[in-house]
């Protein structure tokens, strides 16, 4: 990591540093090593695992000991640093004030953040953690920090470093970007001078100006130019390409049609090979890619109106997500079935049917979605949408217990609609058999196993009295609605229901 540069920090050599609202400023030459005292820190480790602990594991943050916490789960301030600042090198080394316990009983694991330093010349930011009651670990690296560019240390880039995925719980963690951190002195805050207030305004007679008399210039007598003759006499060349073939028509029923989406490559990721040690299962017509990859539903039926630009499919298939295995009853038991997307003018749903735990409700707005191109073109009687963009939608959200917020962007979703019966539909791609296990392995059905999970692919039916599995520290990589939890949504009528372990916590 390249250290703070002159350039950078537009430093003189100096002897004496200040710092005001995060700006790194200095005065006469002298000594190397300056005293610095005052300094604050802020940075939220990662959004996505404040709302994981907070959501899905339903635990809590306690900052403490000089340390705080934003309103609304937000990030933490660490106070009162002290270090030193070389003037020769332009650097600077500072240790901060306050504890940081991070707490989930129902998934198991209590973690511990303390004595934060960040070392500029190392763009490095350290602390001591305990994991679990454990021994302290002193000056563990949780992040790599961006150098600044320029004087204000604020809003610094940080990567995770693979110590920071084994405090928090998951390996995934290590080498993803972390939130930004600042670092600054605040300033006294001189703000009682007000006096300025009372000079303002009394000039704005200036705008009284009738100039404005220059409009109404007659000069549009441009416009009835009689040159637009030149069009008609494009139009007839156009009519010569549809007697070939007889086309489909302008609206109608869809006669056969596919759609291709993946719900969000992190979840499945955490599914099979990360904390769930679970399975993902595909039936009734779905499939999956090889190698954990994307589902295809099959069998659209529906309407189309190309003039309109609208479109309604509803597809044949589902799939089932089951982790958190514990004793043959699982934590997280849920499946997506009876797909349905409608677009117009480029933007729609996404809705599906969605069983957790043996609750299932209907019609889901899972997702908002948003086409490249508002118009709907056939091509060999094919309505081919690909790369529509899929955004989390607040009974989305809500549906997957609020682990990812509204606005999340999901896999994208291929869309292709046959509207005669002879009209050839894109392939998808090789696919995988029934059921996708850990590593990646796929079978056609019957058992599998996939880490500590053993148990029949039957389909999206809950299991009464399940449990969260002994995960410890398992912690997601960021997937939709990681849910061995999901609670029941006003509105969308979803229930993905925490289980919570029946051994003694």
């Amino acid at each position: 990591m390249p250290a703070l540069t002159p350039g950078r920090l537009a430093l003189a050599a100096a002897v004496a540093v200040t710092v005001g609202s995060g700006t790194l400023t200095a005065t006469s030459a002298s000594a190397a090593d300056l005293p610095l005292t005052g300094y604050r820190l802020t940075w939220g480790i990662k959004q996505s695992y404040r709302s994981y602990v907070t959501g899905m594991a339903q635990g809590t943050f306690t900052a403490a000991d000089g340390a705080s916490q934003a309103a609304n789960n937000g990030e933490f301030t660490f106070t009162d640093g002290t270090g030193s600042y070389d003037s020769t090198k332009h650097t600077l080394r500072l240790a901060f004030r306050g504890t940081l316990t991070i707490e989930s009983r129902a998934h198991g694991f209590t973690r511990e953040l303390s004595d934060l330093r960040y070392d500029s010349a190392a763009g490095v930011l350290t602390a001591d953690l305990v994991a679990d009651g454990g021994a302290k670990q002193q000056d563990v690296p949780l992040a790599k920090v961006a150098a600044p560019t320029g004087p204000e240390m604020t809003g610094l880039a940080t990567t995770l470093t693979a110590e920071a995925g084994t405090f928090l719980g998951s390996a995934s963690y290590a080498g993803a970007a972390g939130d930004p951190v600042s670092v600054a002195k605040p300033k006294p805050a001189p703000t009682p001078t007000p006096t300025k207030t009372p000079t303002a305004t009394p000039k704005p007679t200036r705008t009284a100006t009738p100039k404005p008399t220059r409009t109404p210039a007659p000069k549009p007598t441009r416009t009835p130019a009689p040159k637009p003759t030149k069009s008609p006499a494009k139009a007839p060349a156009k009519p010569t390409k549809s007697p070939a073939e007889p086309a489909a028509p302008a609206k109608g029923a869809i006669a056969d049609g596919t759609l291709r989406w993946g719900v969000k490559d992190s979840f499945r990721t955490y599914v099979v090979t990360g904390a769930a040690h679970g399975r993902i299962t595909a039936s009734g017509g779905a499939t999956q890619a090889a190698g954990n990859g994307p589902f295809t539903f099959t069998g659209a039926t529906g309407t189309y109106d190309t003039t309109a630009g609208t479109l309604s499919a509803a597809f044949k298939g589902a799939v089932t997500f089951k982790g958190h295995e514990n004793n043959g009853t699982y934590g997280l038991d849920l499946t997506l079935s009876d797909l349905k997307a409608s677009v117009g003018r480029g933007t729609g749903t996404l809705t599906a049917d969605v069983t957790s735990l043996g609750k299932k409700s209907e019609d889901v707005v899972l997702a908002d979605l948003k086409a490249r191109s508002a118009a709907l073109t056939p091509k060999n009687d094919v309505i081919a949408l690909d790369g529509v963009t899929a955004t989390l939608t607040d009974a989305g959200a809500k549906a997957f217990s609020g682990y990812y917020p509204k606005g999340t962007a999901l896999d994208p979703v291929d869309l292709s609609v046959a509207l005669t019966t002879t009209a050839a539909l894109p392939s998808a791609g090789p696919t995988a058999g029934g059921t996708t296990t850990a590593g990646g392995t796929t079978t056609a059905g019957g058992t599998t196993t996939a880490g500590a999970v053993t148990g029949s692919t039957t389909g999206g039916g809950g299991v009464v009295g399940g449990s969260l599995a002994a995960t410890g520290s398992g912690v997601p990589a960021g997937p939709l609605g990681a849910a061995a939890a999901v609670t029941v949504a006003a509105g969308a009528g979803v229930v993905l229901a925490v289980r919570r372990r029946r051994t003694a916590m």
